[in-house]
């Protein structure tokens, strides 16, 4: 079959490799900072509570500006708020190594948010753009995801091994030259976006400002709840006047020229949907991760290392999902029945899971879960995010991949909190005390429940209109949009 005239494939498979890359740092960021959270509780003064912040601080920085950054793409140009964003990352993650205290290191986290808010919208628009609608698309997010569940698998490994040998603050040390490597490759191999006589003309800043002080105050209610009570100001004040002012920029958008959120992608059921179904499989991943971490070093005692390698099969067989199975699985059954199949089977990995968590169990009793959380996982990360790019325009892209992002951060921030609040209620909030295991169960038994139901949310999905003929792929699109 004659093939479209394109760019010598080496071109376009180094450029997916750094976009891959970067997917690799943000995601091995997450996970390194779980396996460290005991280590750096104890070095800068944090409560069993209060400890959460190390991870809800970057989901407050990312989730406030996620809209923003998406909307910043589209008009701005993918390139430009890519390297923005890996600039600020990398700044951010040296200062939170040298943190002397508490604050300072939450700080830190937060503006390393804000750096993931211009650089996550903006690595999903360039892939959106750069790979046609279908198999090629779908193999593009595959390889995305497997370098994003490397991420989690070295993040789990890496962060035992550098918090063992050489301490937390090299969790963080770590992202800097692999910041400064990605925008230096970045200069070579993204195609400089073109210029913007406008600037930030007719940005709409009113929706700006309304999307990030509303979403922020509702990430900040969620994180606060748990330490400060979900009746204190910080609790439900915050997620009030946050729910609020999202409200009021449903308004502002339905009367604005040029809207930050154009009020028909929120129609758009298959985002609308794609949206809920990202926040659920966020908010008990998260809670997931928060129940296995606790398991293995409270309860069972592992070291930093040794919950590291437990964590290790897990993310490895995510990533042969992702670059294998789900494209496959995508091209035969389209997105609805993918996603939805994902979820209900991550859901059942995560009660598998949960049954393997007696007070005398360990790597073993842990292993079938693990498996089958791993490989469904996998599949469901990959059709989420081809799901969420599905039929948006070119121009429309950042601003559709910020709000999935934001579903998926607001969803973690509230998995996170809604968990860790389950876990430890009715306990003291020493380690190891009675009842934490009871607590973890129920945390992780209601996790598997709530990742089911997304799987059933998922079948609001419309089903594919049209699936590809055996042996034809959709026509490519152009890669002489996307780079020179």
């Amino acid at each position: 079959m004659e093939q479209a005239p394109s760019r010598p494939p080496t071109r376009a498979g180094l450029r997916l490799a750094l976009l891959a890359f970067t997917q690799l740092i943000v995601a091995l960021d997450y996970n390194i900072v779980y396996v460290a959270l005991p280590d750096v509780a104890g070095a800068l003064g944090f409560t069993a509570a209060s400890v959460q912040w190390v991870v809800s601080a970057y989901a407050v920085g990312l989730g406030g500006l996620l809209l923003f950054g998406g909307r910043a793409v589209d008009r701005l140009g993918p390139r430009r708020m890519f390297m923005l964003g890996l600039a600020l990352y990398g700044v951010a993650s040296l200062a939170g190594g040298l943190a002397p205290d508490a604050g300072v290191l939450i700080a830190a986290r937060a503006v390393q948010g804000v750096g993931g808010a211009l650089l996550t919208p903006a690595t999903l628009a360039l892939i959106y753009r750069g790979f046609a609608e279908g198999p090629e698309r779908n193999r593009a997010l595959g390889a995305w995801g497997m370098a994003g569940s490397a991420g989690l698998a070295a993040g789990s490994l890496l962060g035992g091994v550098l918090t063992n040998y050489l301490g937390w603050e090299w969790v963080f040390f770590v992202n800097v030259p692999l910041a400064l490597g990605a925008a230096l490759a970045a200069l070579r191999l993204l195609a400089t976006d073109p210029p913007r006589v406008s600037g930030f003309g007719g940005f709409d800043l009113p929706g700006a400002l309304l999307a990030t002080a509303g979403s922020v105050l509702l990430v900040l209610g969620l994180a606060s709840g748990p330490e400060h009570g979900w009746g204190s100001l910080r609790g439900a004040g915050a997620l009030t006047a946050g729910t609020a002012l999202l409200g009021a920029l449903l308004v502002v958008e339905s009367r604005t020229r040029d809207p930050l959120v154009p009020p028909r992608l929120l129609r758009n059921r298959g985002l609308a949907t794609t949206m809920a179904v990202i926040a659920v499989f966020q908010g008990t991943l998260g809670g997931g991760y928060y129940v296995l971490t606790s398991y293995l070093q409270p309860v069972l005692g592992y070291s930093a290392l040794e919950a590291g390698l437990t964590f290790l099969p897990l993310t490895v067989v995510c990533m042969a999902a992702a670059l294998k199975i789900a494209p496959a699985m995508l091209g035969r059954w389209g997105v609805r029945t993918t996603l939805s199949i994902g979820m209900l089977g991550a859901g059942a990995g995560i009660a598998v899971l949960v049954a393997g968590m007696p007070a005398e169990g360990g790597f073993w009793t842990l292993m079938p879960g693990s498996l089958i959380w791993g490989v469904f996982g996998g599949v469901a990360f990959v059709a989420l995010f081809a799901s969420a790019g599905a039929g948006i325009t070119p121009h429309e892209q950042g601003v559709a991949s910020g709000l999935a992002s934001t579903a998926k951060e607001v969803g973690g921030a509230m998995g996170l909190a809604v968990f860790v609040a389950v876990a430890t209620a009715g306990r003291a909030t020493g380690p190891a005390t009675p009842g934490l295991l009871d607590g973890l169960h129920t945390a992780g038994w209601a996790a598997a429940a709530v990742t089911a139901a997304g799987g059933l949310i998922a079948l609001a999905l419309k089903p594919d209109a049209a699936k590809t003929a055996p042996g034809k792929e959709p026509d490519p699109v152009p890669v002489e949009e996307v780079a020179p």
